[in-house]
């Protein structure tokens, strides 16, 4: 069996005493992981970096089988990542959740899409965070928990949506709210692709998000923790740049 695609690195552990396993996302494949022969040495651990994008070859006696990988370099993020404290936090962010959130070897080709789109502006801080939004929200939408913010659960109106249903992902109107309104999520214009976008904001809209992340996904993950990254990206956001 075997197979060539490009991919994403999401993790690496070490194997034995020269070879690492990696995860990698990729468009046809989604999340895989294979044996690295040799990759703890001088020429391949520094490709090895989470972000990476990766030429791959994959092969294995039977389907089934972890396989192995080899690689080569298509570029690089880390670097880019590591010279700013917030664009690092959000790569470790967006890692971590697919190796969290992914089934393994079942393709998701729009999140694919989306994740390699963010990843590519790490060079930009100023539009990542709202671009770091989209995505966890493109990534609830494909793992089945998306929000609909189209119209008031309640009443039908298209306009005053300011709050969401925590249990069904749904906006709520003022006008709908009723006595329900403290038991409520926010829901900012930004949500809604409304508004300047502005970090407070997004941080609001994330603990939104978050919410679904968490009583959603990962409850229905066998009710794990979401990873200690996102967190840590969050609280940097909501910090003074």
């Amino acid at each position: 069996m075997d197979w060539r695609d490009q991919g994403i690195l999401l993790s690496t552990r070490k194997h034995g005493e020269t070879s690492v396993i990696i995860e990698v996302f990729t468009p046809g494949h989604g999340r895989h992981a294979g044996i690295v022969r040799g990759g703890t040495g001088r020429k391949l651990s520094p490709i090895l970096q989470p972000g990476a994008q990766l030429d791959l070859a994959w092969r294995a006696r039977l389907e089934d089988h972890i396989g192995a990988f080899t690689v080569e370099p298509v570029r690089s993020r880390s670097a880019i990542a590591m010279a700013n404290r917030r664009m690092l936090a959000g790569l470790n962010a967006v890692t971590s959740l697919l190796c969290f959130a992914l089934p393994e070897r079942e393709a998701h080709l729009r999140l694919y899409e989306q994740t390699e789109q963010l990843l590519d502006l790490l060079s930009q801080p100023d539009l990542w965070p709202l671009a770091y939004l989209r995505w966890e929200q493109v990534l609830l939408e494909d793992m089945g928990y998306g929000l609909d913010l189209s119209v008031c659960a309640v009443t039908g109106a298209t306009d005053g949506l300011i709050h969401v249903s925590p249990r069904t992902g749904r906006a709520v109107s003022a006008q709908g709210a009723g006595e329900w309104v403290r038991q409520l999520l926010p829901l900012p214009p930004v949500l809604l692709g409304l508004g300047a976008a502005e970090d407070a904001e997004i941080v609001i809209a994330l603990g939104t998000t978050g919410h679904f992340l968490t009583h959603q996904l990962a409850r229905n993950l066998g009710d794990r923790p979401l990873p200690p990254a996102r967190a840590r990206f969050v609280e940097l956001l909501g910090r003074p740049a």
